[in-house]
């Protein structure tokens, strides 16, 4: 992305929060890396809605094979975008540089994260083009329509804060890639038979239904299917924030120490 050094230094002209936000944002709209994101997820979001979620075959108007393909996508493209977060920061060392700067843990964390996520929402805005498709083809729901948008947006959000949390934990990008990749796959299938089967056959019931309600993808389900449940949405709000303090934890006490 943008040079670590520059991304640690705020801008003098306005706050350490807008600094690093504005240098983090203009980092991946100059990085091929980054371009290299929005290609393959608008390619892999289009082949996998018209092929393998055969669109035209079902004769609906409507994106639910193109929703139902996001999880994956993410699940791969976004440790890959926010493993070098802080991960390049302490190998390349400009993290002490940023811990000695005038800014707030916090506010380098979520400075951070709103940059990136910007980034990824304007990803999917550009798959704008399909949700005018279904329209064109017929008389689709369109409320149910903005509903997966911002469950897909949302949950991007949840695993951009789990994978920049888990990228400065280490000094290898690829680590940190591997760890984010492992954690956001038990979350996603925290619900899935695959992870519950193993506990209910071991009698640990509360924690099977435990692990259900932390599920990613039941929650994003529920969202794009049109129902909007404050629960649903709180969930991810709660699950960005939880990350997102646990990632200003870390780094707070790396400069304590």
């Amino acid at each position: 992305m943008s040079s670590m050094t520059a991304s640690a230094t705020p801008d003098r002209r306005g706050s350490p929060f807008a600094g690093v936000f504005l240098r983090e944002l203009h980092g991946y709209l100059i990085t091929p890396v980054a371009w290299l994101f929005s290609v393959i997820f608008l390619l892999s979001a289009g082949a996998f809605t018209f092929y393998l979620g055969a669109f035209f075959e079902r004769g609906q108007a409507d994106l639910d094979p193109f929703f139902r393909f996001h999880p994956w996508l993410y699940l791969v493209l976004v440790p890959a975008l926010a493993m070098r977060l802080w991960a390049e920061e302490r190998r390349s060392g400009t993290l002490e540089l940023l811990m000695t700067l005038p800014i707030r843990a916090w506010q380098a964390v979520l400075a951070k994260f709103l940059a990136a996520w910007l980034y990824i929402g304007g990803a999917l805005a550009l798959t704008f083009p399909m949700w005018l498709t279904v329209n064109y083809l017929g008389q689709p729901d369109n409320g149910v329509i903005l509903a997966g948008y911002l469950g897909s947006f949302l949950m991007a959000g949840a695993f951009l804060a789990i994978s920049e949390c888990l990228s400065v934990l280490t000094r290898s990008q690829v680590i940190a890639f591997i760890l984010a990749l492992a954690v956001c796959f038990l979350f996603l299938l925290a619900g899935d038979p695959l992870v519950q089967q193993p506990l209910l056959a071991l009698g640990s019931e509360r924690v099977a239904d435990a692990l259900s309600g932390l599920s990613l993808l039941a929650h994003f389900q529920a969202i794009a299917r049109g129902v909007l449940d404050l629960g649903d949405i709180a969930y991810f709000v709660l699950t960005i924030v939880f990350w997102l303090a646990a990632n200003t934890l870390v780094l707070a006490a790396r400069r304590g120490g």
